[in-house]
């Protein structure tokens, strides 16, 4: 830890942040669906725990689990890289609209690409500034399973979400062992959709329904933090992130509700890290995503297809409830020079089976998570981090009972995903 700071000091320090966000910037694809369309954690040492790290965390990613961990991690910048490859299929079955069959979402891998730096002002003050990954979703049908059961409409069939934030924490240890972080973050969205053209008697705009190409979104919100040792073998960790309030699609206002209004739902985290040994961590928390907040994901499309008003206020959506996040983590420092770590994750449920019919869409299904991976220190400057995790497949099934009732679809998904980390200690 630096006692002292100058200003060539800082220069360098500022320089430092600066490289990392624009190489992620550069090259940044956001991570896509995991819970529901949410990030199982942030950097490879928190995926391989399955998302756990609110409370405990290594390299300038830990501040996005937790802006309050800023004091803990030090002087460190970092780049991570990540593999992510989803595995999606739905299956028609019975007499209605949708055309009946197995058919399997294209677009199967995807690099993205995360960092920051961090950096301590003084013994209890740190700065930091990170590009990450929030979200998103993209499927891509061959086959357009609506048409011709619910009028024409043209091939592939599906959308295309992507979320990126800019964070710039400010973290301080108000008294031995308590910390508190603060982060005003700034989040970029694109998305488009294509197919949907059947649905244009029932969107109030159906010009600006499907078929636009990419639309940007911009907007933002801040994340909270605290962290507190308090014994010798328990820490204590606590965040929010704020809705990211969003400007609207408006090249898709006859889509989505409140005219093209997607904003990005809030979270919370808790959760305790017990060591009952100075080499061992047992990492347990708890998230709650708010997705009930924003009327596009949650709104129901269970209507008659008049009233269906895509694109209203009231406008259908995706039925989405607010999702519980359960997670058990384990770190192991197997020597000075390696750190091993292994999780698991359990979700609930992100909508209903009655839902399942505009979730061929975005069929968010998975609910149990397992990762594994560590940290090698190649020496007291230069460390490297790889993860493993993996969604089990996970199905959804129902009919919608006033679009489709005698017409059962089946949502699935599975998930792998590999990370990659370098990071500098100065």
């Amino acid at each position: 830890m630096f006692r002292t700071t100058t200003a060539p000091a800082w220069a360098g320090r500022c320089l430092i942040a600066s490289s990392v966000l624009a190489l992620c910037g550069l090259a940044a694809v956001p991570a896509r669906a995991t819970n529901g369309y949410f990030s199982n954690g942030y950097g490879a040492p928190a995926k391989a725990m399955a998302g756990a790290g609110v409370a405990l965390g290594e390299g300038p990613l830990a501040s996005a689990q937790n802006p309050a961990l800023g004091t803990a991690v030090g002087n460190v910048a970092g780049l991570c890289f990540t593999s992510f490859m989803p595995h999606r299929d739905i299956t028609n079955e019975g007499a209605g609209g949708l055309q009946n069959g197995t058919y399997e979402s294209e677009n199967e891998f995807f690099e993205i690409v995360c960092g920051g730096a961090n950096a301590m002002v003084d013994d209890r003050t740190a700065v930091g500034v990170l590009m990450f990954g929030n979200g998103g979703m993209t499927t891509a049908y061959k086959t357009n399973v609506f048409s011709p059961g619910f009028g024409s409409g043209t091939s592939p069939l599906g959308v295309d979400l992507a979320q990126a934030f800019f964070s710039f924490n400010l973290a301080h240890q108000v008294a031995d062992g308590v910390s508190i972080g603060v982060a005003p973050v700034l989040a970029v969205q694109r998305f488009k959709a294509y197919g949907l053209e059947m649905f244009g008697p029932m969107s109030t705009d159906s010009a600006h329904l499907t078929g636009q190409g990419y639309d940007w979104s911009y907007g933002g919100g801040f994340k909270l933090g605290a962290t507190w040792d308090a014994l010798p073998w328990l820490s204590l960790g606590v965040a929010y992130q704020s809705r990211m309030w969003m400007s609207q699609f408006d090249k898709y206002s006859g889509l989505f509700a409140e005219q093209g209004d997607f904003d990005i739902p809030s979270f919370v985290n808790e959760g305790i890290a017990i060591k009952p040994h100075p080499d061992w961590a047992i990492l347990v928390e708890h998230q709650r995503i708010f997705y009930e907040d924003v009327a596009a994901l949650s709104n129901s499309h269970v209507r008659g297809a008049s009233g269906l008003n895509l694109g209203a206020d009231d406008g259908a959506g995706f039925g989405w409830k607010n999702m519980d996040v359960f997670r058990l983590g384990l770190q192991w420092r197997a020597d000075p020079a390696l750190v091993v770590r292994t999780g698991v994750s359990y979700a609930t449920a992100f909508t209903s089976g009655d839902e399942t019919m505009f979730n061929i869409l975005a069929p968010a299904t998975p609910t149990t998570h397992v990762g594994f991976g560590g940290t090698w220190h190649i020496n007291d400057t230069w460390s490297l981090t790889g993860s493993y995790a993996h969604a089990f497949s996970h199905s959804v099934s129902g009919a919608n009972s006033a679009l489709n009732p005698n017409q059962s679809t089946t949502l699935r998904m599975d998930q792998d995903e590999v990370a990659l980390g370098v990071s500098f200690k100065f």
